[in-house]
């Protein structure tokens, strides 16, 4: 049998088993000891009747006149008779017996003492020197249903206690895990932006190890997690001056070269300081959504902040390539102006930079805070939209970019317990590319 994987309804099996395997033996065995004083009982009003009915059935006997025919004990009223008799002579004539009694169920007299056969106990007695004797019978079906019925009473109960049983035991657990089921609730909620220790508290002393163990890595996580970010924006930062400076050095060396050769290395390498600059921006903006707190002090508009990221793209080499659709009401969030600043950003560049140059970027702002943003192009596979949001992941190799824009964005939405989708082909078209940031839920 596969066990449940709750441990809950294992530990509700296996006691409710134990209840009923339990019940059951302490059934049998109660059923085992009652019959065996039952039949000591039972034994014992054999040869108390017995001893009982002779005496007074000689002295009759007596005083009757002997007709040679056996006499019949007649009955006051109809009746179950469980304890049959007979009366003989010593040559084993019947005397007397019960209204009952069946002749072919008592066998001659030989000994004083019970018999047992398959139907009856009998118990045999005798008189005056053994001159008559007393065979009284009772029907082995009487005992046994004495120790049926007393087994029912004991088992019937266990189908309608059983049940009971073992819902007051789910209540219990159900109770009695209740921290345990905070404890996985509140470690399941949480992102990679939050490793503060778990309350162990209101955890069972079996489980605080646990509790402190995961803590214990929930530290060393943050530990590790703080000196690679710290890296990379340190890294990204102080390389901002050194490339600002070759690139400077770089563009005078292009104004002022006069081979071509010469120039066309300056464009290269201007080329090339170019994208190392967006690299180290990039690498920045991922340390900022890592490592700094997503959430606001007050709510702030998301059309202004959207529609300030948009004008300053446009300004650029994207004129009439964004196309805004915003509410005509404020957005109010409590998601960090910064950061979504650089969501919205990368989203915008990310579209315009692999997007179609004949058809604008499209960008919707709905007014629960849902940002859409959808461009023209070719459709990516199904394989290659899963790894989209991986760190350096890009579906051309060939394709301009760092591989980091889609991932910023989407250590934004879990840092912002928010949802990022990803569809192509874009909604309501036959090819294009669609992201979808829902709203933040703090």
């Amino acid at each position: 049998m596969r066990l449940p994987h709750s441990l809950q309804a294992r530990l509700v099996l296996a006691i409710g088993m134990s209840v009923g395997v339990v019940w059951v033996i302490s059934a049998l065995i109660a059923t085992a000891t009652i019959r065996e004083k039952v039949n000591k009982v039972f034994d014992s009003a054999l040869e108390e009747t017995a001893q009982r009915i002779l005496p007074l059935a000689v002295q009759e006997l007596f005083e009757a006149e002997d007709d040679g025919t056996a006499q019949l004990i007649s009955t006051l009223r109809e009746h179950d008779e469980f304890l049959v008799y007979i009366i003989r002579d010593r040559s084993g004539r019947i005397l007397l017996r019960s209204h009952d009694a069946d002749i072919q169920n008592f066998p001659p007299f030989e000994q004083d003492g019970f018999v047992k056969t398959d139907k009856n106990i009998l118990y045999y007695d005798s008189a005056v020197g053994g001159d008559f004797t007393i065979t009284i019978a009772e029907p082995l079906a009487h005992r046994n249903e004495a120790a049926r019925e007393t087994l029912l009473a004991l088992g019937v109960p266990l189908f309608f206690l059983l049940p009971l049983t073992i819902g007051g035991i789910w209540l219990l657990l159900h109770f009695m895990l209740g921290p345990l089921r905070g404890f996985r609730d509140e470690l399941a909620v949480r992102g990679g932006q939050d490793l503060a220790p778990v309350d162990t508290g209101r955890l069972p002393a079996e489980i605080i190890p646990i509790a402190e163990a995961v803590n214990a890595l929930l530290e060393r996580l943050q530990r590790t997690l703080e000196s690679e970010r710290g890296f990379a924006s340190n890294a990204a930062h102080e390389l901002r001056t050194p490339v600002a400076a070759a690139l400077a050095q770089t563009q005078r060396l292009q104004s002022e070269a006069r081979d071509e050769k010469t120039i066309q290395r300056a464009n290269n390498i201007e080329i090339s300081l170019k994208r190392l600059n967006r690299m180290s921006e990039k690498l920045m903006q991922m340390a900022r959504a890592e490592g700094g707190s997503l959430r606001a002090e007050k709510p702030h508009d998301l059309v202004q902040i959207l529609r300030m990221v948009a004008g300053d793209l446009a300004y650029g080499d994207h004129d009439n390539q964004i196309q805004l659709t915003l509410p005509d009401v404020p957005v109010l969030s409590w998601i960090d102006p910064d950061a979504f600043a650089i969501a919205a950003r990368n989203l915008l560049e990310n579209a315009l930079r692999h997007g179609s140059r004949e058809m604008p970027v499209a960008v919707d702002l709905q007014l629960d805070g849902t940002l859409t943003v959808a461009n023209a192009g070719p459709i990516v596979p199904p394989e290659d939209l899963k790894k989209l949001t991986h760190r350096f992941a890009r579906q051309n190799r060939n394709t301009r970019g760092s591989g980091l824009g889609l991932s910023i964005v989407q250590v934004i939405a879990d840092g912002s317990r928010s949802k990022l989708e990803i569809n192509s082909p874009a909604t309501n078209r036959i090819d294009g590319f669609e992201v979808i940031l829902y709203p933040a839920r703090f």
